[in-house]
């Protein structure tokens, strides 16, 4: 009977498409013998070995809009105003979305911020002349020694933890400490929809053409990822259970610290 199972398996040939938990997935599939194909597909750009996810750069265009449009009404009202877009452990939407839109304040996941030394910032920025600023916060941000903000938890899902609130929460904690007038919204799920970009769309098609020719080819349990500047694959097992976060020395972090952004440290 298993011998039979087992050769049922080996027939069926499955696209699996999706983030770390899809492929966390696909990795068990893998190993009970189904022959499996992932595509990496997430707004949070957190499969590691990939570095670029389809469904990300769509995201990044989003969030920065909406920073954008943010903007005008902290110049007008001289408001703080925070920005919390989606990222639970991994800050690339966050710092990618910030730089493109010119924030003032980043936080991600990977590095906790000091509340202090924020206030300290946008005091002084108020007091010289520049009397608005624009935070942009992972959902996943925390501060130093501090937790995540968990917004609710669903006890009948394998990851019962929600997150969401950090920017309700940080923008209480900044209108108390400096008495600047503090606003925040929360981006939610709004930043997963709409009309994908021209970059998406063909990224999306080049890794559905390559994934055809694995499939084709027989190379099952691979995980076709874009590195260094082409498409390749790698095998699904070893990216199962992991996350791709952001360094503390990538070259976009460092980058926007050269332009005077803070990342709350």
């Amino acid at each position: 009977m298993m011998e039979a199972e087992s050769k049922m398996a080996r027939l069926y040939r499955i696209g699996v498409i999706g983030g770390d938990g899809t492929m966390t997935g696909a990795a068990n599939l893998v190993k009970h013998g189904i022959n499996c194909i992932g595509v990496p597909k997430t707004i949070d750009n957190d499969l590691e070995g990939c570095e670029q996810t389809f469904g990300f750069d769509t995201a990044v265009t989003t969030a920065a809009e909406c920073l954008d449009k943010i903007h005008s009404t902290a110049q007008s009202h001289h408001r703080v105003m925070i920005v919390e877009v989606m990222g639970r452990n991994a800050g690339w939407l966050a710092l990618h979305a910030g730089v493109a839109s010119g924030s003032d304040v980043i936080l991600l996941p990977e590095i906790p911020y000091d509340l202090a030394k924020i206030c300290e910032l946008l005091t002084y920025r108020s007091r010289t002349g520049k009397r608005f600023s624009i935070v942009c916060v992972s959902e996943g941000a925390k501060p130093v020694g501090g937790q995540q903000t968990v917004a609710r938890r669903v006890e009948t899902s394998p990851d019962p933890v929600r997150l969401g609130g950090i920017a309700t929460k940080l923008a209480a904690d900044i209108e108390s400490t400096t008495g600047i007038e503090t606003r925040a919204t929360i981006l939610g799920h709004i930043q997963r929809g709409g009309t994908p970009t021209p970059f998406d769309r063909v990224l999306a098609t080049s890794f559905g053409c390559h994934a055809l020719k694995l499939l084709l080819a027989g190379e099952f349990g691979k995980l076709v990822v874009w590195k260094n500047g082409r498409i390749d694959s790698t095998d699904i097992t070893g990216v199962a259970g992991k996350q791709r976060l952001v360094p503390a020395d990538d070259p976009l972090v460092a980058a926007a610290v050269a332009v005077g952004t803070s990342m709350g440290n």
